[in-house]
C-alpha cells in the first residue's frame, strides 16, 4: 500500500507546474525575437520596437523580468518556442495554417499586407504569372508558404528561398538590382522605402496578414491565456497609440523627399553638425532631433526666408529671435542655439503627466504653432473624450483648430492644425532617417538622451541656461 502511495506521489498525484506558474517562479519571461525595425532593435536610447514594447508590458504585468533571446529569423524564433527554449516568440510572425499545427498563436497584435516588391526603372509586373526575373523570399517564411499555395493558380511560378537573407536584406538586394523581386510586409516596406527610394510595390498577394505571438503547443495554455488577457486589457485605443508610436509616420515623406534628405545629409549637414551637437549638449537634447527640425524648417539653408518672414536655418520669427537674444537670425550658430533653447523651454513647461514619447511630439506641436494653441487643442481633445496627454488623440483634434465651430471655443483662436500634424510627422521621419544615416557616429548628447528622443535630460541644464523661459513660451513659434 505504501508503494502505491509513493508511486502516486511521484507520478499523477504530483501537481504539475503550469507554464504561467513557471514564469512567475523563475521571475523571467523569455521572449524570442529578431532584429527588425518592426519588431526589436537597439535604438539611440536602448532597446525598443513595437513587439518589444508589448512584451515588456506583458512582463511588467506578470511582475517578472523580460529576457530577450535573439533568433536568426522568424522561423528560428518559432522553433525556439516550439522546443521550449523560450516562453514566447514575438518576431513579426505571420499566422498561417501550417504554423498553427505546431504552435499556439495569440490574438493578432498587428495586421499587415504582404506585397511584391520590384525596383524602379524595371517593368512593373501585374501578377505572379508576369514575373520576368528572380523572386527570392526568406526560407521558411510565411511568404514562402503563401507562394506555395498560390502556385496552384500560377503553375509557372518559380521562386528561391534564401537561408542567408532576412526580409530587409532582400529589400536591399532588390533596391540595388542584385535580385528582381521579393515579398515583404507592408510595414517593413514602408520603412525601407525611406532609405531605398528605388523600391516599388507591384501588387499585394493578399488583403491582409495577421501578425501574432506564438506559444508552445506542448505546454498548457495558461501563459498564452495570460498573454491574451494582457493584450485585451491594453484596449484598442492604447494598442493604436503604440502602433502610431512605431509606424504612424513611416509614410509621411515621399520618395523624392527621402532622396533629398539623403543628398543634403552629405552636402549640407556636415557644415552645421557641430553646431547641432553643441546646442544639443547645452540643452540636454538629441542633436539629430534639432537637425530634423531644422531640415523641416529650412532644408539646412541658413538664408531661407518663408513667405511669412521667418528666417534662417531654424526659421525664427523676429519676435522669437528678440526674446531668445538671437541678434542675427541668418547666423546658423545663433539660430540653432536659439531653436534649441526654445525647444528645451517648451519641454520643461509641459505638464509632468505627459508621458514619453508623447511629450516630445506634443513639444513639436508647440514649437510649430505655439504653446497656447497646443494647450487649446489639448483642452479640445479632453472635452471630446480623448486624452490630451497623448499624441494620437491630440493629432486627431488638430484639424479642429481650423474650423470656426471649434476654434471659437478656444482661448487663442484659429491655428493651422493640419500643418502642425504634417510638421510633427515630417520631423519624426527625418529624425529616424538621420539616426539611420549617422548610425555609429552619434555623440554623447544623443547617447545620453533618455527614451523618446530627448525629453528631460539625466542632468538638467543650469537655470541660467534658459533665461526668461516664461516670456519665451508666450511667443508664437515659427511656422512654415
Amino acid at each position: 500500500m505504501f508503494g502505491a502511495a509513493a508511486c502516486c506521489a511521484l507520478t499523477t498525484c504530483t501537481p504539475s507546474v503550469s507554464s504561467l506558474e513557471k514564469v512567475k517562479q523563475t521571475g523571467v519571461l523569455r521572449v524570442a525575437t529578431v532584429n527588425s525595425p518592426t519588431t526589436y532593435y537597439q535604438g539611440p536610447e536602448g532597446p525598443t520596437g513595437f513587439e518589444y514594447d508589448l512584451a515588456q508590458g506583458l512582463a511588467d504585468k506578470l511582475g517578472v523580468e523580460l529576457q530577450i533571446e535573439l533568433a536568426a529569423s522568424p522561423p528560428a524564433a518559432l522553433e525556439m518556442v516550439r522546443s521550449g527554449r523560450v516562453d514566447v516568440a514575438a518576431a513579426s510572425l505571420g499566422v498561417t495554417a501550417l504554423r498553427g499545427q505546431h504552435v499556439r498563436f495569440s490574438r493578432p497584435v498587428l495586421t499587415v499586407v504582404p506585397q511584391l516588391v520590384y525596383r524602379m526603372g524595371t517593368a512593373q509586373p501585374e501578377n505572379l504569372g508576369g514575373l520576368g526575373g528572380q523572386l527570392v523570399v526568406p526560407a521558411g517564411s510565411a511568404h514562402a508558404e503563401r507562394l506555395a499555395a498560390l502556385r496552384n493558380e500560377n503553375p509557372g511560378l518559380v521562386w528561391r528561398e534564401s537561408s542567408d537573407d532576412d526580409a530587409e536584406d532582400l529589400l536591399e538586394k532588390v533596391a540595388s538590382g542584385e535580385i528582381d523581386y521579393t515579398v515583404a510586409n507592408s510595414d517593413l516596406i514602408a520603412i525601407n522605402q525611406r532609405y531605398y527610394p528605388k523600391l516599388r510595390v507591384a501588387f499585394a498577394l493578399a488583403e491582409s496578414q495577421d501578425i501574432a505571438w506564438a506559444f508552445s503547443l506542448d505546454r498548457d495554455p495558461s501563459l498564452s491565456n495570460a498573454a491574451g488577457d494582457y493584450l485585451s486589457s491594453i484596449g484598442d485605443t492604447e494598442l493604436a497609440r503604440l502602433r502610431d508610436r512605431h509606424f504612424g509616420h513611416i509614410e509621411q515623406v515621399d520618395t523624392l523627399g527621402a532622396v533629398a534628405l539623403a543628398t543634403h545629409a552629405q552636402t549640407r549637414l556636415p557644415r552645421y553638425r557641430a553646431a547641432f551637437e553643441k546646442a544639443a549638449r547645452k540643452y540636454g537634447l538629441d542633436w539629430r532631433l534639432l537637425a530634423a527640425i531644422s531640415y523641416q524648417e529650412s532644408h539646412w539653408d541658413p538664408g531661407a526666408v518663408s513667405p511669412t518672414g521667418v528666417r534662417g536655418i531654424m526659421q525664427l520669427t523676429m519676435q522669437t529671435a528678440l526674446h531668445l537674444k538671437v541678434a542675427d537670425r541668418e547666423d546658423p550658430l545663433q539660430s540653432i542655439g536659439g531653436g534649441a533653447m526654445y525647444l528645451r523651454a517648451i519641454i520643461d513647461q509641459l505638464p509632468d503627466n505627459i508621458p514619453d514619447p508623447d511629450r516630445t511630439w506634443l513639444a513639436l506641436v508647440a514649437y510649430n504653432m505655439g504653446v497656447g494653441h497646443l494647450n487649446d487643442v489639448r483642452g479640445l481633445t479632453d472635452s471630446l473624450g480623448g486624452d490630451g496627454t497623448r499624441w494620437l488623440d491630440v493629432r486627431g483634434s488638430l484639424p479642429l483648430l481650423g474650423q470656426p465651430k471649434w476654434y471659437k471655443q478656444t482661448r487663442h483662436g484659429y491655428a493651422r492644425g493640419r500643418q502642425a500634424m504634417q510638421f510633427v510627422g515630417n520631423v519624426r521621419t527625418y529624425y529616424d532617417m538621420l539616426v539611420w544615416l549617422t548610425d555609429g557616429t552619434s555623440t554623447a548628447s544623443a547617447q545620453n538622451a533618455p527614451q523618446s528622443l530627448m525629453v528631460t535630460p539625466a542632468i538638467a541644464p543650469p537655470a541660467d541656461v534658459i533665461p526668461n523661459a516664461v516670456e519665451i513660451l508666450k511667443i508664437r513659434a515659427p511656422i512654415l
